[in-house]
């Protein structure tokens, strides 16, 4: 169903293209690799990963060219590829097949993905694979009964701040193409162990108001929940399909209570597919496969936390008048420049969040076409991607490509995880680390080893706060693309009890960039920071019992215990 409808657009392009692929001067785009589909090609919406090695990481499935189930590879920034496994190399297909998205981190050095078929029950597998190859099938879905852990999973993984991965099924594994009320997708956790938990299951209701068949990958915001898309669903009349719903935006806290947060009604946009993403704004990110001002040309969207939505771009849907491009399936991610970069069927663009959006680059089929997948900015400042289709013939469109844009941003570190605890040691990566003689986290001194020239460990200090890091290399000093979170930890509070006007002396770690205390039902309470590790409340007028969270620029820390308002 997918591939008719992405493939519609293709003879116009060639026409398109001819005309209109111009060079900047301020740019430069590489084609790197080109898949030969000999039991590899055709990329989907995996994004690459940048390992410690320096290495670019990702996936391909093969999913159209019936000439294999897919692999995962490794790149060098300069396109040299290698193929570190090839699934289903055995009969049924033990290990897995067809990975659409791509991999994430693990905190054992190795990488964590999904395939959408294959595994003991032939529904999906979750894997880990290590960067010199060993593959190891961590769970096979439909494993419990009437398949309740779900399968066919497109998602990829998240790696949460409480170590555990998160992750989504489109189905319910009643068979890969069946999707019916109650059997629609489940967002499920599991340990590096392989113990999984499903949280949620999607369409509990007549017609999905919640969302049906998630494809992209969640998120973990800054509160953190986890934020996430459907495919189909919501209560939104969709233009496209009218009795599917257009899809949805929703939140889900780690113990699994979602709430829709937006329901697309095809004129704000349809059919999202790629990832959130969180802005340093706090709002969300991210695109529409569908709908917007031209119906059939998808979106690009901004929501807030509070889940006001407003549409920063339409894309028009007819070619060759479509300069900017049509139906983004991929996600965004926020550069170094503050801006913006994402990809179409046709183009890769950047665009400010105020909405003004620049073209930077049309595909060829030389060059690839049909990007799904968002952009990874590596640390040495360029851009990196794949494209489904095209590059070399062999596969029914080509066979896709893995590509390179230099915007001409400055080398940067960045994180292994972008939030950690006093104490907690993280992995930053970059280059020319070798002779580095200093680390600083928003201007504290940071403890740290040189693990190798692109990686190095650093511990978060006593009293640092949020903010950005620097690492001084013999080549000059390096900041980090986004600010590193100090997550704040709540210990204890006294009295345990008390009317409204008591005084309450919260004691914690990070404490001294406290935003905001609140009581059982979150009512906002007066406080004062006395010092990092002490802040004083007032129970507010309102309050009811339960616990006591604080909220910090690192994040959000919830008491154990709970505060009992008495009369």
């Amino acid at each position: 169903m997918r591939r008719s409808e992405w493939c519609t657009w293709v003879c116009g392009m060639f026409l398109f293209c001819a005309v209109t692929a111009i060079a900047s001067p301020a740019q430069t785009f590489t084609t790197l690799v080109r898949f030969d589909g000999q039991y590899t090609g055709n990329p989907q919406y995996g994004s690459l990963v940048q390992g410690t090695d320096g290495n670019l990481y990702g996936t391909t499935s093969d999913y159209f060219t019936q000439r294999g189930f897919g692999t995962v590879f490794k790149m060098t920034p300069d396109g040299t590829h290698t193929t570190l496994h090839s699934f289903c190399a055995q009969p049924d297909c033990p290990d897995g097949g067809y990975p659409y998205s791509g991999l994430v981190d693990g905190a054992d050095g190795s990488f964590y993905g999904t395939t959408f078929q294959g595994g003991a029950n032939g529904n999906g597998t979750v894997f880990a694979i290590t960067p010199k190859g060993t593959l190891t099938t961590v769970y096979s879905f439909c494993s419990q009964p009437d398949c309740s852990d779900g399968g066919g999973p497109y998602a990829g993984l998240l790696r949460g701040t409480d170590g555990n991965f998160y992750g989504m099924t489109a189905l319910e594994g009643r068979g890969i193409n069946f999707c019916a009320d109650s059997d629609c997708g489940t967002i499920f956790k599991i340990t590096p162990g392989g113990t999984l938990t499903t949280l949620y299951r999607f369409c509990n209701q007549t017609g999905c108001p919640d969302g049906a068949v998630p494809y992209g990958s969640l998120i973990q915001g800054k509160d953190g929940n986890l934020y996430g898309t459907t495919y189909w669903g919501g209560t939104g009349t969709c233009t496209q399909f009218p009795h599917y719903g257009c899809g949805t935006i929703f939140r889900i806290t780690p113990q699994g209570h979602l709430a829709t947060m937006h329901s697309f009604n095809s004129q704000d946009g349809a059919h999202p597919i790629g990832a959130l993403f969180q802005g340093r704004d706090g709002s969300l990110y991210g695109t529409t496969s569908y709908g917007g001002l031209y119906t059939y040309g998808g979106t690009i969207f901004r929501i807030t936390p509070a889940g006001d939505l407003s549409t920063l771009y339409n894309f028009c849907s007819d070619f060759p008048t479509c300069a900017t491009g049509t139906n983004p399936a991929g996600g965004l991610v926020q550069a170094t420049d503050g801006k913006f970069y994402g990809t179409t069927k046709s183009t890769i663009f950047k665009i400010s969040p105020a909405g003004v959006l620049r073209k930077l680059h049309t595909f060829t089929f030389e060059n690839g076409w049909v990007a799904e997948a968002a952009l990874l900015q590596d640390t040495n400042g360029a851009f990196y991607g794949t494209a489904r289709d095209g590059g070399k013939p062999g596969c029914d469109n080509g066979c896709g490509t893995v590509f390179g844009l230099d915007m001409g941003l400055g080398p940067f570190v960045a994180f292994v995880r972008d939030s950690g605890k006093v104490g907690g040691t993280g992995g930053i990566l970059g280059q020319g680390f070798t002779g580095t003689s200093g680390v600083s986290l928003d201007g504290t001194p940071v403890n740290f080893t040189v693990v190798s020239d692109t990686f190095l460990k650093a511990t978060v200090p006593d009293g640092a706060t949020t903010g950005f890091v620097t690492v001084t290399t013999p080549s000059g000093t390096l900041t980090s693309n986004k600010p590193f979170r100090v997550r704040p930890q709540l210990l204890t509070f006294d009295p345990p009890s008390g009317p409204v006007g008591t005084q309450v002396t919260i004691t914690g770690v990070s404490l001294t960039q406290t935003q905001g205390v609140g009581f059982g039902n979150r009512v906002p309470a007066q406080f004062t920071v006395n010092s990092d590790t002490k802040v004083t409340a007032t129970v507010p007028a309102g309050a009811k019992t339960g616990k006591v969270g604080i909220e910090t620029k690192g994040g959000t820390a919830i008491s154990s215990g709970t505060f009992t308002v008495t009369p």
